[in-house]
């Protein structure tokens, strides 16, 4: 590590006090590592080996974050709710909402094998046959998740979340996490374009839609692919914006980032957020992606330009919060200074997709 990942390190992890807290849970330990995992963008996570158990420890990342942004126990609520159900996660172990062991709530749970695919394809999926697999396995998943009882699984309607008017609040809560965001990095630099996308979203939502289990953050990098073939999801991850509410709002999320290749290249300063790997020979558009969702759920989705609309302007809202995290200092990710330039762009993204620029 160097210095400043040292320094930033300590912030998220104090050692002694989690290997104490993990053996009077489970026990003690010959060993015990901890690795801090940089490739989300969003709440921290580590690895951790406490003797034969591979453990991965969900948290917050420092500093003051926005509202309901980063509920490490509501995630592990729903993925502890999950256990047993036709959704992949991992095996929950332990949660901790006791904020001297590391400063922040945290879970707990077993380290699945797989691999996410983030910035490009694993080798044995480089075939057509395997990469439709890759999107087939994706939104048959998604709607494995969808078709959740939630009430049965102890996520009650009313208590982890409350369907009627849930789109409408989609918009206006991304709208105050974004001046949230402003407040801070308006001194920097201005995205007016977010303006104009957040009046059209507030003019056109929906009327009338499904209510199911909503994942909140559903899309190829959230989701874990064994170590075999053909391609298979093995875990679902990031699970803490879940609640009960519009799937379309999924769906339309993990459009936004599956790239056909009629789209325009995304600009490198969020090139980390839109890879572009599954324009290659075999992977399924995202109208073929679509009509599969259908054939499973029985819904239809309509209203294609306000959900994908909505999903790039919940990821300038991120990004808007990430560049106020890095302003503050509060993150040593790469990415973040990038959203600079990045939020505008997608900004510019999503006036495209409500002009018609980029069809489904």
């Amino acid at each position: 590590m160097s210095e400043p990942d040292e320094d930033y390190f300590a912030r998220i992890v104090d050692q002694d006090a989690l290997a104490a807290y993990l053996e009077a849970a489970l026990g003690p330990a010959e060993s015990y590592e901890v690795e801090h995992h940089q490739e989300g963008h969003s709440n921290e996570t580590l690895f951790v080996t406490w003797g034969d158990d591979e453990l991965v420890i969900r948290r917050p990342p420092p500093g003051e974050t926005a509202d309901r942004a980063h509920d490490v126990l509501r995630e592990y609520r729903v993925v502890d709710a999950l256990q047993g159900t036709d959704v992949p996660v991992p095996e929950t172990v332990l949660s901790c909402d006791d904020e001297s062991v590391l400063g922040s709530d945290f879970y707990v749970m077993k380290k699945v094998d797989g691999d996410v695919l983030r910035d490009e394809e694993p080798e044995r999926f480089a075939t057509p046959e395997h990469r439709e697999r890759v999107g087939v396995e994706l939104v048959e998943t998604l709607a494995a998740i969808h078709g959740v009882d939630y009430d049965a699984v102890g996520l009650e309607h009313g208590d982890f979340g409350y369907p009627p008017g849930f789109t409408e609040r989609q918009v206006k809560r991304w709208s105050e996490q974004l001046m949230w965001a402003f407040s801070v990095t308006a001194d920097e630099r201005e995205v007016p374009e977010l303006y104009d996308v957040m009046e059209w979203l507030q003019d056109n939502v929906p009327e009338e839609t499904p209510a199911t289990l909503v994942h909140g953050d559903y899309k190829l990098d959230n989701v874990m692919y064994g170590p075999g073939t053909p391609p298979e999801i093995v875990a679902v991850m990031d699970w803490e914006m879940a609640t009960l509410g519009d799937p379309f709002t999924d769906l339309g999320w993990m459009l936004s980032y599956w790239w056909d290749e009629k789209d325009p290249d995304p600009p490198e300063s969020t090139s980390s957020l839109s890879n572009t790997f599954m324009t290659r020979e075999g992977y399924s558009t995202r109208r073929e992606l679509v009509d599969r969702y259908e054939e499973l759920t029985g819904f239809e989705y309509d209203h294609d330009r306000f959900y994908r609309a909505l999903a790039v302007y919940k990821l300038a809202g991120l990004g808007e919060m990430f560049f106020r995290r890095y302003l503050e200092g509060n993150s040593d990710d790469p990415m973040y200074p990038k959203m600079r330039e990045g939020v505008p762009k997608l900004a510019e993204r999503a006036l495209r997709i409500i002009d018609g620029e980029e069809p489904l």
